[in-house]
């Protein structure tokens, strides 16, 4: 089996593999000490982790926005239209309600930014 440039060996994924179970299983964690467990986020923590933002939601503010379509989006895909866009999102299991105000955006429209993007998806729900 052809591991390309894996870091890890087959071993050691199995071994993570067996580690995570409990914790995917039981949906909170297993371990009997309590440093193990990972740290809740932080109240300066940047919104954008704390959830999918969606335009509507009180957390969708531009910058929020614009961050969460930069990360799922990436560059190559400007400029394009809001269909295009809108398979983009889905095929980078964007959230459902993201995917769908893009594709509510007129699709006579072009997007040569993120920015762009965000900002019609910010007007369009004024």
């Amino acid at each position: 089996m052809q591991r390309g440039s894996d870091r890890l060996s087959v071993h050691r994924d199995d071994e993570m593999k067996h580690e995570l179970q409990g914790l995917l299983r039981s949906g909170h964690p297993t371990r009997v000490e309590e440093w193990h467990d990972p740290e809740p986020s932080a109240e300066d923590d940047p919104e954008i982790w704390g959830g999918p933002v969606v335009p509507g939601s009180s957390r969708a503010t531009l910058e929020t926005l614009r961050l969460e379509l930069a990360r799922t989006l990436g560059r190559s895909s400007f400029p394009a239209d809001a269909g295009a866009l809108a398979v983009g999102l889905r095929r980078k299991n964007a959230p459902d309600a993201l995917v769908e105000a893009v594709r509510q955006l007129p699709s006579e429209d072009r997007y040569a930014t993120v920015q762009e993007l965000a900002e019609a998806l910010v007007e369009s729900r004024r």
